[in-house]
């Protein structure tokens, strides 16, 4: 005879059961609050946006408040463009927007690359298998965030700057035509730099060769320029990315520049087609 020991269990049917596991469909806005996390949880972060409104803000208080008329011929200090022309509060003010467009790009470029350095990149798209959806919300994450703190920084900048210009002929107050908009068009920019910085690293996906990539495009390709024929350099001079970026911020249009409106289009293009770029790599290839 078969003895059946119950008494571990006694009544098998109220054993309880195992716990269900809920798995959640992957959203925009699920990966948007993922990335929005994972970028503040970044002590370089922190650091680089710190950064980028400090040299704003240091570089156009110190522009303002050094102004001799006498200098660069009668005609103030440089503007922002590097142009010896005749200089204007708001391009003393945005003095620093070269050393804050490469901070904000190479916070671009740590947001994504950073990822592929130490390997994470595996468990993003493990979590996110679409793919495309990693990189529009890094984007996304990044964007706004620059251009509110960068729109905040150069405002300040003139701020500050504005009792260095007291009494001198370039003194311009923030209700003057086209401050506004020359201060909200440097924010921009910026913005799209960091986009730009996201896009490159995730194209590039090393760290230290988007930051490369990054200088040279920005800084060092308009120098080259200088050594193509004239008609070649006055012709294609003002649609590479860093020239056009700065006709969206400056306040007086000078001779052979695009306009704010163009500047802003044709940089955002080079933005958009990184972005492709970085798409097309990201579907294609294995982390």
């Amino acid at each position: 005879m078969t003895v059946t020991d119950l008494s571990a269990n006694p009544n098998p049917a109220s054993t309880p059961a195992p716990p269900r596991t809920t798995v959640r469909k992957v959203t925009g806005a699920r990966v948007l609050r993922s990335e929005w996390a994972k970028f503040w949880s970044l002590r370089s972060t922190w650091i680089t946006l710190g950064v980028a409104v400090f040299l704003l803000v240091l570089f156009g208080t110190i522009a303002a408040h050094t102004y001799s008329p006498d200098a660069v011929g009668g005609g103030g200090r440089p503007g922002p463009g590097g142009d010896s022309g005749d200089s204007d509060a708001v391009s003393l003010a945005l003095t620093g927007v070269t050393f804050a467009s490469l901070a904000m790009g190479v916070l671009g470029v740590l947001l994504s690359a950073g990822e592929y350095t130490t390997g994470m990149i595996r468990s993003t798209l493990t979590a996110v298998p679409r793919r495309l959806p990693v990189l529009w919300t890094k984007a996304a994450v990044i964007g706004p965030v620059a251009l509110v703190l960068t729109a905040v920084g150069v405002l300040a900048a003139f701020e500050f700057g504005a009792p260095g210009l007291d009494g001198t002929d370039i003194a311009l107050s923030l209700g003057d035509d086209g401050v506004l908009r020359s201060l909200a068009g440097a924010g921009l920019y910026l913005a799209l730099v960091a986009v730009f910085g996201v896009a490159l690293g995730m194209l590039i996906r090393s760290s230290a060769g988007a930051i490369a990539a990054l200088v040279g495009i920005l800084l060092i390709l308009p120098g080259l320029a200088s050594l193509l024929p004239d008609s070649w350099n006055d012709t294609l001079s003002p649609y590479f990315p860093s020239n056009a970026g700065q006709a969206v911020y400056a306040l007086h249009q000078s001779s052979g520049s695009l306009s704010p409106g163009a500047g802003l289009a044709v940089f955002a293009g080079w933005v958009a087609l990184a972005l492709v770029g970085a798409a097309g790599r990201l579907i294609s290839t294995d982390a």
